[in-house]
């Protein structure tokens, strides 16, 4: 089956035209560039977590640290358009670090695992050509399993893995989720959904897999159709938005899901930073709360995961250099040397 998607290197977080690519070309790349394996073992940092917990802000403080560039891993913010559904990171909120596979695939085409594995293989050999570290983030966790665990063992045989989880309890990141939804309709979701609205679209492809789109169809019917009065539709409004709530919250117990079994049954070495204190403060002392529970201790566990590598010290100079490292966590590691 034949299918476009566009694809870009990027240099930084701000999109240039991409070239479009044949699925069928970018898989047969694959082979091509990984069938070397170094002796020495590239570095992969991994930001795991469920929607919501701050996935995008972990990668970017330690991209801001360490000269890195950030890899989407999300499988609906990898497609173009939809920014305030899919709450696509803004180029503000990129604050200069270079993103990756983030909002380049056309909306109408199913991105696979598959299409993940190749496209992510080919940006990491990239990336690490630039003597940059390549970081991982994004809440599909089966991209990402796919990606680490492939069949002929590609991945973990030419890349030392470092996963980070930021975590938040479930009753505080629902609440938290909830309101996020109310900003999104503040922001124009509903107006940006009825853009794209076609009611014999398929919701099971492409970008229309979104949560925030589906939802709200029965309201989108009732429009077009002026089916029922004002109340009417206010109410299915009312209804789309908290279904829209609902069923992000789902999405948020999924992925919590799919981490633990990854942790605990496959084994994968998984660093835990709990970021619940952070969500119950609010302004100055919620990015106080951050930078002590979450950015420092990510940034101390890869730190030491970079300096167990011998040459990764040409990383962790050129971060002392152009990048800023906290004091505190360069300390912390020489200790542990």
């Amino acid at each position: 089956m034949m299918m476009t998607l566009k694809m870009a290197i990027m240099t930084s977080c701000q999109q240039t035209k991409p070239s479009l690519l044949r699925c069928d070309d970018v898989i047969s790349g694959n082979n091509l560039l990984l069938s070397k394996c170094r002796q020495q073992k590239e570095k992969v940092v991994v930001v795991l977590g469920a929607t919501g917990t701050g996935k995008s802000k972990l990668s970017i403080d330690l991209a801001r640290r360490y000269p890195a560039e950030i890899i989407n891993s999300d499988k609906i913010q990898v497609y173009e358009g939809l920014d305030i559904a899919t709450n696509k990171i803004s180029e503000e909120e990129c604050a200069g670090v270079p993103h990756h596979l983030l909002g380049i695939v056309d909306p109408e085409t199913d991105f696979t695992a598959g299409h993940f594995v190749t496209t992510a293989s080919m940006t990491m050999e990239s990336i690490v050509g630039r003597r940059k570290i390549p970081i991982i983030a994004g809440g599909s966790n089966s991209f990402i399993e796919a990606l680490i665990d492939d069949r002929n063992n590609e991945f973990r045989s030419r890349y030392d893995v470092c996963f980070l989880w930021v975590d938040v309890a479930m009753q505080v990141l629902h609440g938290f989720v909830s309101d996020r939804v109310d900003r999104m309709v503040d922001a124009g979701i509903v107006e940006e959904v009825r853009k794209m609205y076609n009611p014999n679209a398929d919701y099971s492809k492409g970008i229309r897999r979104a949560i925030g789109v589906s939802e709200f169809d029965s309201y989108f019917r009732a429009e077009y159709s002026s089916y029922g009065d004002k109340r009417t539709r206010a109410k299915l409004l009312e209804d789309a938005i908290n279904e829209t709530k609902v069923n992000t919250c789902k999405l948020a117990c999924r992925q919590l899901e799919k981490i633990s079994r990854l942790r605990n049954v496959k084994g994968w070495k998984i660093h835990r930073l709990d970021a619940t204190p952070v969500f119950q403060k609010r302004g100055r002392e919620a990015d106080e709360s951050w930078e002590e529970m979450v950015a420092r201790p990510g940034s101390v566990i890869v730190n030491q995961f970079l300096f167990n590598i011998g040459h990764s010290r040409s990383f962790v100079s050129a971060a002392d250099s152009g990048r800023r490292v906290t004091k505190r966590s360069t300390e912390m590691v020489a200790a542990t040397l």
